[in-house]
């Protein structure tokens, strides 16, 4: 949900906030300065040239003297100014960087070094590159909307473009002080070169604006009348952003009456809210990353099972004051920073995370959670996907594979528009991107390996193109460019861009794959008889991740890239016997690939189990094994994720009102793993592996049924074993769309 600033990491080169953007585009925040010494513009000239990073080839600098200073850009960089300390060292003192020029064997190499941090070299490929840069008038309103509240709005406009000019709007509750030229070509540099108005709201309740902050606040009833309309009474984000833009069209001169809204993470729920009884003027919106549903598979929730650390993080540092509060969770006796395994395991259920946190005013999201374990009406009152009954405008929506935070949202809000797009105006793009990281232009996300710089493709070819299309008339646009008839979707394993009629393609077929007694997989049912049995330990959970773990947006954290961690730290967990019983894991194995295997759409879960317990929570996870002589050194064994998600088996016969599980009885329970666009390479392995933890990122299940998890005591928590079924009529299996 967070996207604050806008993150497009793509690399983490540094613990500090602005080197895990594009390593430097931050620093045009900083002013450029008047003041150089020592070094001449012969210096100058002998070190100017375009400086390239080897892991990040589409993100190079550039470096030139003009008005007896040194300066850099990039794409995004607008020009900045250095201060020089010697020749060939040069520094930016605010952000505590050095640049440092020097030449061997020919070459011209840039050294760029962060204070306390590993060094990152750069090689000249040519000369400097200079890119366009519109200068904008900066403006800033406090702007009343219909219950007199006013809510604080920047805005930018061209000052070299004659207009009229459409507007690009994105609200959000994470501040928009910082909103100038800088920040525009830093986060969108395609939009910012388009030619657009671009304005920026702060969502009532903070920062600057006035009014009540209500995390992900309930849509109110739009089929009372009147509903959000001008003379409509309700009050929530769809009307708050009827009436900005209401303001931005009367007030704001030289626009042309056609409005876009943009947004990801939370501005991305905002903007699917834009497109509820929308102004006519909105005429296109792009939701990407949209968190539609916190409690059924977006930010807080998945399936019932409560996720703890970014629940307690996330509510910390949005509502303990109307700006941020940065999350710590302390050092240990040693001096270094607690692992937040050990943090959390420590302190037990979600009440004691609030009676040790410190706070002394209860926060509100984390009383909902007390108050609300289950999917109460204070939960689907906020569930936008019951509200998507038709497409009021041209919606982009956009989403990743690998989204830590929001990948349910994008792909069910496109699932529920989809019966009711008439017009063909509802489009998806997805791909291996973590929350937001399409913004990059990396071609990899942590070990993945894209082979080209998709996030830039997929701006320029898809998300510019489309607002052009929806926005602008005028000679000489690209608006012929937008071509998505439907879907976009980067296919890993073959490393390429599919384009589809509709989402999941008619091609791909629902294929059960036994899941058998054996520990192996086939693509037939009945498959090996027999049940797989695990362990499950409350007080050693599964972790989700590679300890230690840090805060989720804390110094130093994996948080962004988990999901595409080698699982072998999972699967060497499992200590098979002879007898085939697992520790705490059981894993299931497809025997060696002869040939390519591509899926696309839905993965499904369906497990036949018992447990001891009276209650329990189930994850499955599907990996791609590469072989041990993969040409990529790097990924040779690894194990890579392409699918996974919880279950709290409480909430098996309905989300609303959970029930106790009947310990050793044999249940079915079935849930979705999310979509899926992958090529499973020949020589390659499928895995498919089951447990009952995933800590800390969701609470422990005490495994016996409690009426709140959230308030549960430790003698609650105990050990349950697990068995998993292949036997006739209940054949264990998963569903893969396999593409035939």
């Amino acid at each position: 949900m967070l996207i604050w600033p806008p993150t497009l990491e793509v690399k983490r080169l540094s613990r500090k906030p602005f080197l895990s953007l594009f390593l430097l585009p931050l620093l045009a925040s900083i002013p450029a300065v008047a003041r150089q010494t020592p070094a001449t513009a012969s210096h100058f000239d002998a070190i100017a040239g375009e400086y390239t990073n080897a892991a990040e080839p589409d993100t190079p600098l550039s470096f030139y003297a003009k008005d007896g200073k040194l300066f850099y850009e990039s794409e995004r960089q607008v020009p900045t100014a250095l201060i020089s300390v010697s020749a060939t060292e040069f520094t930016i003192p605010a952000e505590k960087v050095t640049f440092r020029f020097s030449s061997a064997n020919g070459s011209s190499k840039l050294t760029i070094a962060p204070q306390g941090d590993p060094e990152v070299e750069y090689l000249r490929t040519g000369e400097p590159v200079h890119h366009l840069f519109h200068p904008y008038d900066r403006k800033e309103e406090m702007i009343p909307v219909r219950d007199k509240v006013k809510l604080h709005v920047v805005y930018l406009i061209p000052t070299d473009l004659p207009g009229p000019l459409p507007i690009l709007l994105q609200r959000t509750p994470y501040g928009c002080d910082g909103t100038n030229q800088v920040s525009f070509f830093r986060g969108r540099p395609e939009l910012a070169r388009a030619g657009y108005i671009y304005a920026c709201a702060d969502i009532r309740g903070r920062f600057k604006s006035q009014g009540e902050f209500v995390m992900s606040r309930a849509l109110s009833d739009h089929t009372a009348k009147p509903a959000r309309g001008p003379a409509g009474t309700a009050i929530d984000e769809s009307t708050d952003a009827f009436d900005t833009v209401a303001w931005l069209v009367k007030n704001i001169p030289n626009n042309n009456g056609r409005v876009g809204v943009i947004g990801t993470s939370y501005p991305g729920f905002l903007a699917m809210e834009a497109g509820i009884d929308p102004h006519p003027a909105v005429k296109a919106i792009s939701p990407q990353a949209p968190m539609i549903d916190v409690w059924m598979g977006d930010d807080f929730f998945h399936n019932g099972a409560f996720r703890q650390t970014y629940g307690y993080d996330y509510a910390l540092g949005l509502e303990s004051s109307k700006e941020m509060t940065k999350v710590d969770y302390g050092k240990d006796s040693t001096g270094k920073p607690v692992d937040g395994y050990d943090y959390f395991l420590k302190r037990g259920s979600f009440t004691e995370d609030i009676k040790q946190s410190g706070v002394k005013k209860q926060l509100p999201t984390w009383q909902a959670f007390l108050d609300h374990p289950a999917f109460d009406p204070f939960w689907s009152s906020r569930a936008v996907e019951l509200h998507l009954d038709k497409v009021t405008v041209p919606t982009l929506t956009v989403g990743g594979y690998y989204d830590q935070e929001d990948m349910w949202g994008p792909q069910e809000e496109y699932a529920r528009l989809e019966p009711h797009d008439s017009k063909h105006e509802n489009f998806l793009v997805l791909g291996p991107w973590r929350h937001g990281s399409w913004g990059s232009s990396s071609r990899h996300l942590g070990a993945l390996q894209y082979g080209a710089s998709i996030g830039k493709e997929y701006r320029a070819q898809i998300e510019a193109p489309f607002f052009a299309h929806y926005l602008k008339d005028e000679p000489g646009s690209n608006s012929s460019n937008f071509d998505l008839e439907d879907t976009a979707s980067f296919q890993t394993g073959s490393n390429t861009w599919k384009r589809y009629a509709h989402f999941p393609p008619a091609e791909a077929k629902p294929t059960p794959f036994c899941l058998g007694g054996d520990h192996y997989i086939l693509p037939v049912v009945p498959c090996a008889q027999g049940k797989v049995t695990y362990v499950s330990d409350p007080a050693n959970p599964v972790p989700y991740r590679h300890r230690p773990i840090q805060p989720t947006y804390g110094d130093g954290s994996h948080w962004g890239t988990w999901m595409v961690e080698d699982q072998r730290f999972v699967t060497e967990r499992e200590k098979t016997s002879p007898e085939k019983t697992s520790k705490d894991i059981a894993v299931y194995q497809l025997p060696t690939l002869d040939h390519d295997m591509t899926l696309t759409g839905e993965v499904t879960a369906d497990l036949f189990l018992s447990t001891t317990g009276s209650d329990g929570d189930f994850v499955a996870k599907v990996i791609d094994q590469y072989p041990d002589d993969d040409p990529d050194p790097a990924m040779r064994g690894y194990q890579l994720m392409t699918n996974m998600e919880i279950f709290r088996g409480r909430y098996r016969s309905g989300f609303v009102h959970p029930e106790a599980l009947e310990p050793n009885a044999v249940e079915e329970i079935k849930w979705s793993l999310h979509a899926i666009d992958h090529v499973f390479k020949k020589g390659h392995t499928l895995i498919v592996e089951i447990q009952s933890t995933w800590f800390p990122l969701y609470d422990r299940n005490p495994q016996t049924f409690v009426p709140n998890i959230m308030t549960a005591k430790p003698e609650d928590y105990k050990p349950a074993t697990i068995s998993i079924y292949s036997v006739p009529g209940h054949e264990s299996k998963l569903i893969l769309p396999v593409v035939q």
